[in-house]
């Protein structure tokens, strides 16, 4: 359904006719836009370090990698190997190895020698098998006789209350024991506080601030036992603006490559893009007011209330059901839509909507060009 002009709008697709439904569209230009964005908020590369796990895609790495972006964060170990098969050299894996992760971290640094990798952590019996997992793989014998060390973040708690230690005296002995595992070394600190996103800018930097204070004071308390200058890595999206002016910090943004409902709705400060949409076409008419679409729970992220997705061209639209297959909407306007007609919708949640898909259709020029794999959203690749 194009302008009353005839024009396309900027998410409509030429033969559209041709894609199935539901699917994940990326439009390379806008997520090009948003990582200028992020680069000019960031005044640079230098001190970026983005999350992977909104996208999971190595056509993207590598975009950014093109822009002069090298230090990556990811969520899994699958994300972590893709990464480092796109090239990246820098690459932290945000979650605590446990289970059979120590192992598999382990091959990961055998696999790819060249990438410089990381980790968090934030207890003391994880960071054991840790340093174990890197002795059985690399030696076996003291830190001397090591042929790899992974490097380690201390995980810190600044108010999620999810993972991570308080930034006081148990960090600082973590901290030590880390420094003193064979196989480990001790880097930094990382401090996520994605429990900020107050609509307010000044008062979600007033509480950006406050959080932060404390890394701040462990980081001078460990300079002053010794250790060598500790980088932070710290922050998501919604704080990355305030991150991004300290200076000494690696800034972790995510959502921004592709932006959402949800947070351009609520951080309106925020000036990206939406750059990933979700075709869904109607499959049925129920009702006068009614239309039904192919948009169910395995195509957009239902993780929260409705409205899960907003319709860029059927803005009336109101959830009545979601299902696996379906999504029952009321609109005033079911009359001007016939069975077959698509509507394209930004996810009020993205990174959960990309991994309920193995790939996203790239729009470029108003045409598809060609697909790229969400290749992370598989748990394991090799490795």
């Amino acid at each position: 359904m194009s302008s009353a002009s005839g024009e396309r709008t900027w998410y409509e697709v030429a033969e559209v006719s041709s894609l199935p439904s539901p699917c994940l569209l990326v439009y390379r230009r806008r997520v090009e836009e948003n990582l200028r964005r992020m680069l000019a908020m960031a005044s640079g590369a230098e001190h970026l370090r983005p999350h992977i796990k909104t996208h999971k895609m190595q056509e993207l790495i590598e975009l950014q990698l093109r822009l002069g972006i090298s230090k990556f964060k990811c969520a899994t170990i699958a994300e972590a190997e893709l990464a480092a098969r796109a090239g990246v050299s820098d690459l932290l894996l945000a979650y605590q190895p446990v289970g059979p992760a120590p192992q598999r971290v382990a091959q990961l640094l055998r696999r790819f020698p060249q990438v410089r990798f990381s980790v968090i952590a934030d207890d003391a019996d994880a960071l054991q098998e840790l340093s174990r997992a890197i002795r059985t793989t690399f030696g076996g014998g003291g830190r001397a006789h090591l042929q790899a060390t992974l490097e380690v973040f201390l995980d810190l708690d600044v108010g999620q209350h999810r993972t991570g230690v308080a930034p006081g005296a148990q960090a600082v002995e973590l901290y030590r024991l880390i420094a003193s595992l064979p196989g480990l070394r001790a880097v930094g600190l990382h401090a996520y506080d994605g429990h900020l996103s107050d609509p307010d800018p000044v008062r979600r930097a007033t509480a950006c601030e406050h959080a932060f204070a404390p890394v701040k004071a462990l980081r001078a308390r460990l300079q002053e036992a010794g250790f060598a200058f500790p980088r932070v890595v710290a922050g998501g999206t919604p704080t990355f603006p305030f991150h991004a002016r300290r200076g000494d910090v690696e800034c972790s943004p995510g959502t921004c490559v592709f932006w959402d409902v949800g947070y351009g709705t609520k951080l309106g400060d925020l000036q990206f893009i939406p750059a990933a949409l979700v075709l869904t076409r109607v499959v049925s008419k129920p009702g006068p007011r009614r239309l039904c679409l192919d948009l169910g729970h395995k195509a957009i992220a239902s993780e929260m209330p409705h409205p899960r997705v907003i319709f860029l061209n059927l803005d009336d639209a109101t959830a009545v059901s979601h299902s696996e297959e379906h999504l029952v909407v009321e609109t005033g306007r079911s009359s001007e839509f016939k069975v077959g007609d698509c509507l394209y919708g930004v996810p009020w949640h993205i990174c959960p909507t990309v991994a309920l898909h193995s790939e996203a259709v790239v729009i470029e020029d108003g045409k598809a060009s060609g697909s790229w794999t969400v290749a992370a959203r598989e748990r394991r690749l090799t490795i």
